[in-house]
């Protein structure tokens, strides 16, 4: 192990792009294609906002020239690998990212490595200014994928494939540095794969100590460590490996100049040999030993120290500078921030310690599609990153701002940093809690940009289907909160309002109460008028004057209709009665008093916490046997509280203003949604009787069509997907009794 110098430079931000191009069978998934990035040249500014040093840049074999060298098409990294350059950015470029290369090759084709590195020598020859490479992402744990699990192409199932596809991954490495640097002789390799580590019980003691031997195995080909005294050495043997395809790595060394670590919330494991004490999804066998396999931090009950031991080891076995090249968490915006934070701390404290770390690289930075199921499918699942690609141009995230506060040493500013991440609270298990010696985490260097004291949200409407269940939701995220009654902070007086602020001292302030009778608002215009209006606008100005973050609520009911289309956000308002007119109101003085305020429309509530709500009140008929009455010609566009709440939580860390809607998107009228939450439930719906508006007779006049789409974004699940979590969720409240019992106990649900 070589010593770090003091001389060293600061840690560095880089970024990176999720460019995987995997093949399932016939089929390819691009990561590319799906984030917009493939056609929108514009998002290398968005990049070079960031404060990042250097990028990890895809210019992919399979994209590039699949049929090739001589047909090989330049033009899309001729535009962007020099507005990179141009804009003080480095490109990493990675030539395959859990791909197996063009069509007609694979990870096990014994030609798979001159081809690339052929089209290696021929990137080097076009950019000869390049200076950083990785020819292949991940040699270990695609060959995993690919070789092992199966899951990707060639969809091997054995240790053999596994080892053919490592060796031939790392062949590759070496003949394509050696191509590169025959054109840009100072031309480094910055190699990736998963930094992870396995802990277990005494029984899965050999199977641990073998996945903690393997983790490091391209590493080791690569830096010439692999003889006959290597750890592995008879595996390797054992599993189709030649004594002397073994020795070629050691004749010919190709050790990185920068060794980037992949550090994943699921990169730590714990094996059990007591499956039966875990999620089925987790119990697996290997070697013919039945065991559990699963995260480390849902089953351990002290949480492991996180990845500055892991670097520590990388470094004493490698002597390498090394990077963290993906730093990402699948979570709600503030545990993203939090992982982040975490991970970047780590590293200041392995530099500390004598490790030469030069950079935390935040991935990815338009997000990443179906990783949830290993980008076998596209079910559409997406996991934002600093910029959510689902508006129609990138919208900046929370992680954005902090990436900027990062790379220009200011100080942290989201408040949520105050809090720990799931991954170390009470509530993170999936199993019994299992005692072990990991040590325990570093909580001086995790609080390290943390403020003192934690400040809260204070929500109002305490009562109410909305500020409850703010309430349960940012408890249940960590997020300090203080849900008040009317007796508690009176809305409509500024006095009560300024003096909960003054004694709460919170960061931002969510209005979710208000007047919500929409039939009783036609004789009680004078009260739902200061409840709706007055009150919101009476915060709008303390939040204004207190420097506070503000979101209320307004409703599809400030439109008339006639569009006969789903709404979006900046279409004309016209309220038919005077609850839509207290809403509209509220939207014009809010934003008029705080233009950084967040006002969310939405409509049609649905959710397992209360039992008033239209779905919770149909399946609780029809459950029993009773006839139930729904519109049929009234469309709107139901919502899940808990889909609701979360997504706002998020606009507001991310520091969104305006009008946004937040629905679960489907237009469908009333008698539709009851036959949808049916299905859902695995019920009948015979006596579900569809009706026209006109025959319920209500007192309050309401559009025909009222559904909200968004010209902003469409953040939230699918109804269908929400109304089968909403079944889950009342089921499993009440104990698997059924509907009937569940419509009973839905305001329990935990």
């Amino acid at each position: 192990m070589t010593l770090r110098t003091d001389s060293q430079p600061d840690l560095a931000l880089w970024g990176g792009l999720e460019c995987t191009v995997n093949r399932v069978r016939d089929d390819y998934f691009s990561q590319m294609d799906r984030n917009g990035h493939a056609g929108r040249l514009q998002d290398i500014e968005r990049f070079a906002s960031l404060g990042i040093q250097a990028i990890r840049y895809p210019v992919l074999w399979e994209r590039t020239a699949p049929d090739g060298i001589d047909k090989a098409d330049w033009s899309w990294a001729d535009e962007r690998l020099p507005a990179l350059r141009d804009l003080g950015v480095n490109p990493i470029v990675g030539l395959i990212h859990h791909g197996s290369g063009p069509r007609h090759t694979s990870l096990v084709d014994p030609s798979f490595p001159d081809q690339l590195a052929e089209y290696a020598g021929a990137v080097a020859a076009r950019y000869p200014w390049v200076e950083h490479y990785t020819p292949v992402n991940e040699i270990c744990t695609t060959a995993r994928f690919s070789g092992l699990a199966g899951v990707w192409y060639p969809h091997g199932g054995d240790e053999a494939t596994f080892i053919r596809a490592l060796l031939i991954q790392c062949r590759a490495t070496v003949l394509s540095m050696r191509a590169i640097r025959a054109v840009n002789p100072s031309a480094k390799l910055v190699q990736t794969d998963d930094l992870s580590k396995t802990y277990g019980t005494p029984e899965m003691q050999d199977i641990a100590n073998y996945f903690n031997e393997r983790r490091w195995l391209a590493w080791d080909l690569l830096c010439g460590m692999v003889d006959t005294g290597h750890k592995l050495w008879d595996y390797l043997l054992d599993s189709g490996a030649t004594a002397d395809e073994l020795r070629w790595f050691r004749d010919n060394p190709c050790p990185p100049d920068v060794i980037g670590v992949n550090y994943y919330v699921t990169s730590e494991r714990w094996l059990d040999h007591r499956p039966e004490r875990y999620p089925e999804s987790h119990r697996h066998m290997y070697r013919g030993v039945a065991h559990a396999d699963i995260e480390a931090p849902r089953a351990l009950a002290t949480p492991t120290p996180g990845i500055a031991p892991l670097l520590m080891e990388t470094w004493e076995r490698y002597g390498i500078p090394i990077a963290i090249t993906e730093a990402h968490i699948d979570a709600n915006r503030e545990d993203q921030l939090r992982w982040l934070v975490e991970i970047w701390n780590a590293a200041l404290k392995a530099r500390q310690q004598g490790a030469d770390i030069r950079a935390v690289t935040v991935w990815a930075l338009l997000g990443s599609f179906d990783w949830n199921s290993l980008v076998t499918a596209c079910h559409g699942y997406y996991e934002p990153g600093p910029f959510d690609v689902r508006s129609p141009t990138p919208r900046p995230t929370a992680l954005a701002t902090l990436m900027r506060e990062l790379a220009s040493k200011r100080a942290l500013s989201n408040p949520v940093l105050q809090g720990e991440g799931w991954w170390r609270r009470p509530g993170r298990f999936w199993c019994k809690p299992v005692a072990t010696r990991t040590a325990v985490a570093d909580i001086a260097v995790r609080s390290q940009f943390k403020s003192a004291p934690v400040q809260p949200i204070l929500i109002t409407g305490a009562s109410g289907t909305l500020g409850a269940a703010f309430k349960r939701i940012c408890e249940a995220r960590n997020l300090a909160c203080h849900a008040l009654t009317r007796q508690e902070m009176d809305i409509t007086d500024p006095a009560s309002v300024d003096a909960a602020i003054v004694r709460f001292k919170p960061w931002a302030i969510i209005n979710a109460g208000g007047f919500v009778r929409v039939d009783d608002a036609e004789t009680d215009s004078e009260r739902c008028m200061r409840e709706n209006t007055l009150g919101p606008t009476v915060l709008a100005l303390a939040s204004m004057r207190h420097a506070l973050r503000f979101m209320t609520f307004s409703s599809d009911l400030v439109f008339d209709g006639a569009k006969g289309a789903p709404y979006v956000e900046s279409d004309a308002t016209n309220p038919l009665g005077v609850y839509g007119r207290s809403k509209l109101d509220a939207e014009t003085r809010v934003l008029d008093a705080d233009p950084q305020a967040l006002v969310i429309r939405t409509s049609a509530f649905f959710g397992p916490w209360d039992r008033h709500n239209f779905v919770t009140q149909a399946l609780g008929a029809l459950a029993n046997g009773e006839p139930f009455q729904a519109a049929g010609d009234m469309i709107v566009s139901p919502t899940y509280v808990p889909d609701l709440v979360k997504v706002a939580l998020d606009l507001m860390i991310d520091r969104e203003r305006g009008i946004w809607h937040l629905t679960n998107g489907d237009a469908v009228s009333w008698a539709e949604l009851a036959r949808r939450a049916c299905a859902a439930a695995g019920m009948s719906a015979d006596g579900l009787q569809e009706v026209a508006t006109d025959a319920v007779d209500y007192p309050a006049q309401r559009p025909a069509f009222s559904a909200l789409g968004s010209e902003r974004a469409l953040l939230l699940p699918s109804l269908d997907d929400a109304l089968q979590r909403y079944a889950h969720a009342v089921q499993e409240a009440a104990g698997g009794a059924g509907i009937r019992q569940a419509g009973e106990a839905a305001h329990y649900a935990r």
